[in-house]
């Protein structure tokens, strides 16, 4: 499709006068129907996070699970977490949809314009609460369990004060490096697959800018 819009927009430039509607006209729905497909690819990938998101929880859920939830005092906590997460993922879904449909019939560039920056700053929204949320469970669950695991509070009382010392050091460490591990793998999925949507609608936007239609 690409190769196309840049065959279109070379033939428009060499014969402006006798073509200029015709290839203006071809070109827009090139990068309507571009813009449309993206979006929906969006829409798309994100009905499936939720899918697997949801089907890892309901598949990782047992005893053990809430066992350990209990013992770390947030068990209450992670069930209104994962209801307000499942209801704010949806409403994104919603959005996604509604955007794609608006592309999908916008017969204007001013409104496909519109549209495309719409979009972009939705998924830009949507990739903020979702890093911040794998931030907000990883530091909710590292503090719970630094408190409450027993393991831990068993090293606690085996060892003097000056052992102590070393052992938080490890423990931080540890989490920091765990952390920066969990939230950079998050960062660099969203990177990869909406970052790169979101560089073809910034292309297809800077397209049409450039066109004086």
């Amino acid at each position: 499709m690409t190769e196309e819009l840049d065959l279109l927009k070379k033939a428009w430039k060499k014969d402006a006068h006798s073509y200029e509607q015709v290839t203006e006209n071809q070109i827009y729905k090139m990068i309507h129907k571009r813009s449309s497909s993206i979006v929906k690819w969006i829409l798309m990938i994100s009905i499936a996070e939720l899918i697997l998101s949801s089907g890892l929880n309901f598949l990782t859920v047992d005893d053990n699970y809430l066992k350990t939830l209990e013992m770390y005092h947030i068990d209450t906590l992670f069930q209104v977490l994962t209801i307000v997460n499942f209801i704010i993922l949806v409403v994104f879904i919603y959005v996604f949809y509604k955007n794609f449909k608006t592309i999908s019939t916008t017969d204007t560039v001013k409104k496909l314009m519109s549209s495309i920056i719409k979009t972009r700053k939705t998924v830009q929204y949507y990739i903020w609460y979702n890093l911040f949320m794998v931030a907000f469970i990883f530091i909710v669950v590292s503090i719970s369990q630094v408190m409450y695991e027993p393991n831990i509070k068993n090293a606690l009382n085996n060892i003097d004060y000056a052992d102590s010392k070393i052992f938080w050091i490890v423990i931080i460490l540890s989490y920091l490096a765990l952390f920066a591990i969990t939230f950079g793998l998050f960062w660099l999925f969203y990177r990869l697959i909406y970052g790169f949507l979101m560089r073809r609608l910034h292309k297809n936007y800077e397209e049409l800018k450039k066109m004086d239609f």
